[in-house]
């Protein structure tokens, strides 16, 4: 049986640093040196030679002796310019500040790819002394090492000096580069943009900023008055620091999420391909960018040129290594993802498979198995591949890919001098891999590497142990003022926090309005007109919002105190959930949305799938790693979430609530009439919707906000469309129906608040999101 692990797939800048420092490494672990075990008596000075060698000719490279009449047309220092364009701007230059600060991030990015360009074209230098090392000649290794260092830093030198200035070969500061790392140019561009009346170059810098700073509640602010301007539109919200790697991941996701297997493969290899690519370019930098020397400690220093250049190559070797962590880092985000390279073999092997590329998948499954031989499932799957192949001989002959051999055996050989520094020359090494063998580690380290392992295996299987912390500023077990209205299921009943279900909160008659609306309108309503549900082809779909159904009223097409029922429900469940959960004064509705999903009368026999799929409404659920990410695509300004039955006459249907890998269920909602379902909209209620197997299911989904920027203006453009009319909005008839309602043992309504969520649009990736349905 087939065996596949579970997947989804006022500023002040200081402007450069012309002193050198490291700061002291600290002390590792074991400290008795001995002598590392490799090929032979002298490959320890060997490899920290070479390593010298190349650090240090960067370092001779710092300041290149190139200039003369061409320095206008050589590359300026990035720093400066963003210095001068910061300083452009406080004094309300705008053109200048403009200018100025496209220049420092088009320069920076044109220094990447003159160092780049610079490594190809030396690659090659020095290598007739290196040669001699491994000859007779090589007695005196030392002086031809040297050679080939000098060798190889007059080439970088004079490659530098044809393109970038002195100054500009100098490293930039900590505070520089953390500016560019949080992509803070394009903070001051989009005001700049916006000053110029450039409104379509300031939404893209604004969604540039906003993608590495998704908390940044101004600039989000920012980016929905963008959205109303005229003449922007979606496609303007480019990020212009767009990473390829991850854009392809997140379409390799999408295509698997729609079982489209070959264009999956297809964008997994390309994925992965483009992830090998940003690894070699991000350690190629680690070599021609300047780095400091090993800290002199003045007259008492011990430390000669070996000990030196073993502080310089560890560095680098560390710098190195440390690409695995930059590369898996999504922008905005804090961790890494673990295991990038290995888990992109993995969803590889499994697309390969489906797609019928069965000797693809042998091959990837096999790079796969380098990270980790024992693993059974991967294991089992390869077997599984030879049978499929009818048992061919030569299938058992599919080599792994060279660029995944060449890639480990280049990490490990790394990984084994970056332990013998730690053992040994107390450097500092944290290992950015879970995949790494233990044989690599000395045996002196090895106790605290366990122990380390151990508690990124914990982290990463309980999800941070943070799926109980609710930090959504809700606290349920308020008053429950309406009459009639009872608490069914509270968060005890239902395993989680911030839950509950109430009971009353509709009458049978007021269920029966909602549902004559719904089948008269729904499929008039918001564009789906009974079509295909957007998560499963074994239901159809409808929705109706307030702002339609009241355009539909006024030209006759559904009854007008159908329509008023349909907007006060909305403010009756807020009041009672605004109680119930002692939120803050200022609560408004998001979005209201009335939702009708159908089973369709063939295939529902042995259905597996879900009427909607696990999902959080205000992050992105990661069900592999248990994270949950707050930034869009997610409605991220939803705060509370509820549903409101209509009917109970279909099967399935179910609401369920689950911990964050989306597969344990915690709780479970059967629908009835008048029933609401409360709870945050946050990463403690991960949800879904069980299949519709028969019938009709009608519920009317309800979003909360505590910010009023992103209340629901449809209900005000409603009410504004019934004062038009000549009518008080809701007033008219409310007397009459407050007094229906007490009789039949029905809530009372709050006052009308008049509330809008702008519209976002939702795109695929290795997460669980939701659209308008949430609910």
């Amino acid at each position: 049986m087939m065996k596949f692990p579970f997947l989804f797939s006022g500023l002040t800048l200081p402007i450069r640093s012309h002193s050198s420092s490291s700061s002291t490494p600290s002390p590792a672990m074991g400290s008795a040196p001995r002598t590392m075990a490799l090929c032979s008596e002298h490959f320890t000075v060997y490899v920290a030679v070479t390593f010298l060698a190349a650090a240090v000719s960067n370092l001779t490279t710092g300041v290149s002796g190139a200039g003369g009449p061409k320095v206008l047309s050589l590359l300026q220092p990035y720093d400066f310019l963003y210095y001068s364009g910061v300083r452009a701007y406080y004094g309300e230059e705008w053109a200048k500040a403009a200018e100025l600060l496209e220049k420092s991030i088009q320069t920076k990015e044109a220094l990447r790819r003159v160092r780049r360009q610079c490594h190809d074209e030396c690659v090659a230098s020095g290598t007739d002394a290196l040669n001699k090392l491994d000859s007779e000649e090589g007695r005196m290794w030392d002086l031809w090492a040297l050679d080939w260092i000098q060798q190889r830093a007059e080439c970088l030198r004079f490659c530098f000096g044809r393109s970038i200035t002195p100054v500009g070969q100098l490293p930039v500061s900590y505070d520089i580069e953390y500016e560019f790392n949080t992509r803070n140019p394009y903070n001051f561009l989009q005001v700049t943009y916006y000053k110029l009346e450039k409104l379509k170059k300031a939404a893209s810098a604004a969604h540039t900023y906003f993608v590495a700073n998704p908390s940044h509640l101004e600039m989000r602010n920012n980016i929905e008055k963008y959205r109303r301007m005229e003449g922007v539109t979606e496609d303007d919200f480019q990020d212009r620091e767009m990473e390829k790697h991850w854009v392809l991941y997140d379409a390799a996701v999408q295509h698997e999420a729609s079982s489209d297997w070959l264009q999956a493969a297809e964008k997994w290899k390309a994925c992965l391909n483009e992830t090998l690519w940003r690894m070699d370019e991000c350690r190629v930098q680690c070599e021609v960018a300047p780095q400091p020397l090993p800290e002199d400690r003045g007259v008492d220093g011990v430390d000669g040129l070996f000990e030196k250049a073993a502080a310089l190559s560890l560095s680098l070797l560390s710098c190195r290594q440390s690409c695995v962590t930059q590369v898996a880092t999504r922008p905005g985000r804090i961790s890494a993802q673990e295991d990038f390279l290995p888990t992109q073999l993995e969803h590889l092997h499994i697309a390969q498979f489906k797609s019928g590329d069965v000797r693809g998948a042998v091959q990837t499954l096999g790079s796969f198995l380098l990270f980790y031989p024992s693993d059974k499932d991967s294991l089992d799957n390869l077997q599984l591949y030879y049978e499929t192949l009818g048992g061919d001989t030569e299938s058992h002959g599919i080599q792994p890919a060279r660029e995944i051999v060449n890639y480990i055996n280049q990490s490990l050989q790394e990984k084994r001098l970056l332990y013998f520094g730690a053992e040994n020359l107390n450097f500092n090494f944290s290992d950015p891999d879970l995949w790494t063998p233990e044989d690599v580690v000395p045996e002196s380290l090895r106790e605290n590497w366990r122990a380390e392992k151990q508690k990124i295996n914990e982290k990463i299987k309980e999800g941070d142990q943070v799926e109980e912390v609710d930090d959504s500023g809700f606290y349920a077990g308020g008053p429950v003022h309406q009459v009639g209205v009872t608490i069914t299921m509270d968060d005890e009943v239902l395993n989680g926090t911030n839950r509950v279900v109430f009971d009353g909160v509709m009458t049978q008659k007021e269920c029966d309005k909602i549902l004559h609306l719904a089948s008269v309108a729904a499929s008039l309503g918001d564009g789906y007109r009974g079509r295909r549900s957007p998560h499963t082809p074994h239901e159809t779909f409808e929705g109706l919002t307030v702002l339609r159904a009241v355009k539909l009223s006024q030209e006759g097409l559904v009854n007008q105190s159908d329509t008023r029922l349909l907007h006060e429900l909305g403010e009756r469940v807020k009041t009672l959930l605004h109680s119930y959960f002692r939120s803050p004064p200022g609560l408004f509705i998001s979005f209201t949305h009335l939702v009708c999903r159908s089973a369709t009368t063939e295939n529902q026999e042995g259905r597996m799938d879900l009427s909607h799929p696990v999902h959080v409404d205000n992050c992105l659920l990661e069900p592999e790693t248990k994270q949950c990410w707050r930034e869009p695509p997610a409605f991220i300004h939803r705060d509370l979430s509820a549903i409101l039955y209509l009917n109970d006459n279909f099967d399935g249907g179910e609401l369920f609530f689950t911990k964050r890998d989306a597969k344990t269920v915690t709780a479970r909602v059967k629908p009835s009439c008048g029933r609401l379902v409360g709870f945050s909209s946050g990463p403690v209620n991960p949800h879904g919707v069980t299949a519709v197997t028969r019938g009709r299911r009608c519920a009317l989904a309800l979003w909360f906000t505590k910010e009023k920027l992103y209340r629901d203006m449809e209900r005000e453009e409603a009410e504004a469309l019934w004062a038009t009319d000549g009518q008080s909005v809701l007033k008219k008839d409310k007397d009459e129906e407050e007094k229906e309602k007490e009789k039949e043992g029905s809530a009372t309504a709050g006052r009308n608040a008049r509330n809008h969520a702008p519209k976002e649009r939702s795109r695929g990736r290795n997460v669980v999101s939701g659209g308008k349905d949430e609910l």
